[in-house]
């Protein structure tokens, strides 16, 4: 035994006695807070093993991103700027209630779940585009911008630097200093490099209002929750028209394009019409709780636009503190209420036992079911997590389809070619728990069609997984699969 050896040995030896009362206890604690704070019990279990593994680092993970809380003060502050939000909703809710007899019996039910704890109504007179080219929709940024007669609100997750991005931001300085009234509203950590640039501040200086929603501050994680993030994508112009999907403030041509997976491909839709009120309400709630020198929620109200086609429609926001899970819900129910065909993209797969099960049942009772994922991902743990579920679904007869064209980026549920959920919503547990996110429920058979034919472009340059052959993958791949599947309740 080496010298270096055999001090090791002596350490290690001597420290055990002193860690071995120290580590239990830390275990022992850990366990009763699990108990108290109720977490599903798989998740319980994963932070469980983490912290018996790893204690010290274990504990301050789950100081950091372990629980949901938003902070004592954000969550007062959204509960007392609520109520307003909450009468204003009620008013839409009286004013378009004979919408909901326009509704197809198969989404009765679940417009009355969207709708609930205070959820938007459905609406009827939009009209809906769906444009599938990021390129062309940077120039229909732009276009809308030079074009705007009173107000321009935009919410994104991620506002990148580079490319058409960067022309957008130029167009947003001319509109202001033509008397436009600009608000940007932007993700503290998704935004990050934006608001380490130079265009806060000339935004800024060019009379734009610009808002750093939930900011990382050092010290207080043990308060909020660090990687609660606003994940929304919205760009409302003049509350007449309003932009919503996938799609970050990024041209695809620039955005991480060291990432190794491709350009990013992405959707958005363009919406017309009553429902557009829905959307300026939540930016304007979104600004109000976000911007700290506003204390109440004292914004007009949305105007409601007139009819501008024959589309029903109800935008659905979601997020911790308010709506708690609801969207968990309405993604069930969804599932389960699909009869003949259900088709789900999302590039970040990683749903709960229940939604797993939910997707299975649906498969045994004869719907069909597709699943199209991108076959490379920038997040190597949610790539192979996701795969240790492959077997079960494919067992259970579900269609796994893998995208080799980029990082598919869009996020959609497609429900009997009748009702399409869209929006920035993945299926994975952070949208599902963590993320303020916002859809777009659309009740129309025309939309529908238009976004199956997007569906099937993305098949047609996707490769089907085959049950058989999958089967057969090296039994490393499987274990490597299922250990970073205990992590997915983190994820």
């Amino acid at each position: 035994m080496s010298l270096l050896a055999y001090f090791l040995d002596i350490f290690f030896q001597f420290n055990l006695v002193w860690l071995t009362p120290i580590h239990a206890a830390i275990v022992i604690a850990f366990f009763v807070r699990l108990i108290w704070v109720r977490r599903p019990v798989g998740v319980a279990f994963a932070w469980l093993l983490i912290v018996i593994l790893l204690p010290l680092l274990g504990v301050a993970l789950y100081v950091l991103i372990g629980e949901r809380p938003v902070g004592r003060n954000l969550t007062i502050k959204i509960k007392r700027m609520s109520k307003k939000y909450n009468v204003t909703v009620d008013q839409m809710h009286q004013q378009f209630l004979d919408d909901h007899k326009h509704l197809p019996i198969e989404g009765k039910a679940l417009s009355v779940l969207a709708e609930s704890k205070n959820g938007s109504p459905v609406v009827a007179g939009n009209h809906i585009e769906l444009y599938t080219n990021s390129l062309e929709i940077l120039q229909q940024f732009i276009a809308a911008i030079n074009g705007a007669k009173k107000s321009l609100h935009l919410e994104f997750y991620i506002w990148a630097l580079g490319g058409d991005a960067d022309q957008v931001g130029e167009s947003l300085i001319a509109a202001s200093k033509r008397g436009i009234e600009c608000r940007v509203l932007l993700d503290s950590l998704g935004s990050k490099d934006w608001f380490k640039s130079k265009w806060p501040a000339r935004f800024r200086n060019a009379g734009i209002e610009v808002t750093e929603a939930l900011p990382i501050q050092i010290g207080r994680f043990q308060f909020r929750r660090a990687d609660l993030r606003l994940h929304r994508k919205i760009f409302v112009i003049d509350g007449a028209v309003a932009w919503t999907g996938s799609m970050n403030m990024v041209d695809p041509r620039t955005f991480k394009q060291g990432s190794g997976v491709g350009e990013w491909i992405d959707a958005l839709i363009k919406v017309e019409g009553p429902v557009v009120s829905q959307f300026e309400l939540t930016f304007l709630f979104d600004w109000s709780v976000a911007t700290t020198r506003i204390t109440r929620f004292d914004d007009p109200e949305p105007q409601i636009t007139t009819r501008a086609g024959e589309m029903l429609a109800q935008e659905f926001a979601s997020g911790p503190v308010y709506r708690d899970d609801i969207l968990y819900q309405v993604l069930l129910s969804a599932i389960m209420d699909a009869r003949k065909e259900l088709t789900i993209t999302t590039p970040y797969f990683g749903p709960d036992d229940g939604l797993i099960q939910a997707l299975m049942a649906a498969a045994n009772r004869g719907v069909n079911v597709t699943l199209i994922v991108p076959k490379l991902n920038d997040s190597t743990l949610v790539a192979w997590s996701s795969r240790s579920i492959y077997s079960d679904l494919l067992g259970a007869g579900v269609n796994i389809a893998e995208f080799h064209g980029g990082l598919l980026h869009t996020k959609s549920l497609l429900i009997d070619k009748r009702i399409a959920i869209f929006g920035s919503v993945n299926f994975d547990q952070r949208s599902l728990r963590l993320n303020f996110e916002i859809s777009l429920i659309v009740y129309n058979e025309d939309f529908c069609v238009r976004l199956e034919e997007l569906i099937d472009s993305y098949l047609e340059r996707s490769d089907m997984v085959n049950r058989a052959i999958w089967e057969k993958r090296p039994r490393w791949r499987i274990l490597m699969e299922n250990a970073a599947h205990l992590f997915s309740p983190m994820l």
